[in-house]
């Protein structure tokens, strides 16, 4: 048996991390195709030396484009690699054009496809990310969901129960594995000057929140807004998507510390030590949760509803009063929560359910 990973993005190599290390120490015959859709290196290459992961067998150099031409050239070069190396499954995970990419271009030469971290919904078809979710999962022939609620949002969909299989989330156990190496190695809090507990640690990038001037004036004003109401430091690793867009519109954020984008393990340490998280990313909603850290969202809306129910997060979009009253809120109910993503074993169940399928 031979599979394929593909991935792309930041997010996907650390939430496919552990899935690739028990292939190492399984024997597993695998190889990594990575479409490179990242295009800084601290957003990404960093993070296979830093994670001490195998190089990518093949690295696409895609870079940054918009959605049909990225997507395209993704699918023309993932489709002569499979053809070459013949896999029996091709596993990817999450929501960006290289997943899209990976599993359409294997399904339409008939290989097995796993979507890991499948049955996420917002239902705001506004984000790409969604409409990237759907074709996956529906064209996918083995969809590893996080919990009961995307296998119910699957079957209410028509989707054959007999695709689905509750794994839990590979990133409890990329944070179980790296939560201690994170601690013990990185020096962030002392380079950045800033104390555990004090600060705020903020992520936006998407493009409901950056992409026009009006979204993009209103994050700033939100931003400008959080040490008076927190009492905090607020700490910004900025995506370049978002420095790209302020400078386009000539806008400044003047009450935080804004910094460049981060290796893994200093992100991570950031992330256990804040006093609060804001963010955008649905993945940091999720290590925020497992990490006991409060978090206001900055969105209408989620695909991970789990970290909504049990008091770990709070939708606010943009706006300062709800920003105010979720902030009080977790101030008032800082009791703890359960963690409702899996024990840490995403990726052992991952690989029982490909070799009995098999």
């Amino acid at each position: 048996m031979k599979i394929a990973i593909i991935l792309g993005t930041r997010p996907e190599i650390i939430k496919m991390s552990p899935i690739i290390r028990l292939f190492e120490d399984k024997n597993i015959d695998y190889f990594i195709i990575h479409s490179n859709q990242h295009y800084s290196k601290n957003m990404d290459d960093v993070f296979f030396k830093e994670l001490n992961l195998p190089a990518p067998e093949y690295n696409l150099g895609i870079g940054s484009a918009d959605h049909g031409n990225q997507t395209g050239n993704m699918l023309i070069k993932i489709e002569e690699i499979i053809l070459k190396e013949k896999p029996d499954v091709v596993l990817s995970q999450g929501d960006t054009n290289t997943v899209l990419a990976g599993i359409l271009a294997a399904a339409k030469q008939n290989i097995k496809t796993g979507h890991v971290e499948a049955g996420l919904r917002s239902y705001d078809r506004r984000m790409p990310e969604e409409k990237n979710r759907i074709i996956c999962d529906t064209i996918s022939d083995y969809l590893f969901v996080p919990t009961m609620i995307q296998k119910e949002i699957l079957l209410g969909e028509g989707i054959s129960e007999n695709r689905i299989f509750v794994t839990g989330n590979t990133i409890v156990d990329a944070v179980l594995q790296h939560k201690k190496i994170a601690m013990d190695q990185s020096k962030i809090l002392n380079s950045l000057n800033i104390d555990s507990k004090q600060y705020v640690l903020i992520t936006a990038h998407r493009a409901l929140n950056v992409d026009t001037k009006n979204a993009l004036e209103k994050l700033v004003n939100l931003i400008d807004q959080i040490n008076d109401i927190t009492g905090l430091k607020v700490v910004y690793p900025m995506h370049p998507r978002t420095k790209a867009k302020l400078d386009h519109y000539n806008l400044n954020i003047s009450n935080a510390l804004c910094i460049d984008p981060l290796g893994y393990l200093d992100f991570l340490a950031l992330e256990i030590n804040a006093g609060l998280i804001v963010t955008d990313s649905g993945g940091i909603q999720e290590e925020a949760c497992i990490l006991s850290i409060p978090c206001i969202t900055i969105r209408e809306n989620t695909e991970r509803p789990e970290t909504i129910t049990v008091g770990a997060n709070k939708l606010v979009g943009l706006n300062i009063d709800s920003f105010k009253k979720a902030f009080k809120y977790h101030i008032d109910n800082n009791k703890g929560w359960k963690n409702p993503f899996g024990s840490g074993h995403t990726s052992e169940k991952i690989l029982e359910v490909i070799k009995s399928q098999q």
